[in-house]
């Protein structure tokens, strides 16, 4: 009997350490889980305020001709930094164009989703057409650089080029155009694009 009694206590003594133990671990594996969904939400949150803060800078330009033009002068500064590296800054030169590549690809997405496709809509499809295929040359030389060593001597070289036909491209933009394709519009409509480049933008910030 007082072995029985003894098991008794003991059996009673597991089953309790085995419950506690039982809702620590799922106490713990719900902290964990919580933990989770509380980093996730805050990686959301920062990642909402960085596309946020980058589309802001273009926003902040004015109507969606300034917003582009000013992308346009920002992404010729980055060719800028580029052209100022030497070949031993190898690291520096992938870093800049990758860089590089994600403003253009933002910017483009703007163009070719909401103000080529108005161009379109006025019956400038030739013109819509000419810059739609400078943006695929645009993608050109993107992969032309990636794959080239970023110490070559040519390296430099072929920035040089990409530059100025970025340039010309946002020369013939902003000059010729943004300003006749706002002039054929009325101002809801040329609301409406500037909500809708801000919206892009946002999306591929």
């Amino acid at each position: 009997m007082a072995t029985r009694s003894r098991n008794s206590r003991s059996s009673r003594s597991g089953a309790t350490s085995s419950g506690e133990r039982s809702a620590f671990q799922w106490g713990s594996a719900g902290a964990i889980a919580s933990a989770a969904i509380g980093g996730a939400m805050f990686a959301v949150a920062a990642n909402l305020g960085r596309k946020a803060a980058m589309q802001g800078m273009s926003a902040a330009a004015g109507n969606w001709a300034d917003s582009l033009a000013a992308e346009h002068e920002a992404v010729l500064l980055m060719f800028d930094k580029m052209l100022e590296t030497e070949d031993k800054q190898t690291k520096r030169r992938a870093l800049l164009l990758l860089q590089l590549s994600h403003a253009l690809d933002k910017h483009a997405y703007a163009e070719e989703h909401v103000v080529y496709p108005c161009l379109r809509e006025n019956n400038d499809e030739s013109v819509a057409e000419l810059l739609e295929t400078e943006h695929g040359e645009v993608k050109t030389y993107l992969h032309r650089l990636a794959h080239m060593a970023k110490d070559s001597p040519e390296w430099l070289g072929l920035v040089r080029e990409f530059r100025d036909a970025v340039a010309a491209h946002a020369r013939m933009e902003e000059e010729e155009v943004f300003p006749q394709l706002r002039g054929s519009i009325d101002e809801a409509m040329d609301k409406r694009i500037t909500k809708e480049v801000n919206k892009a933008g946002f999306m591929m910030a």
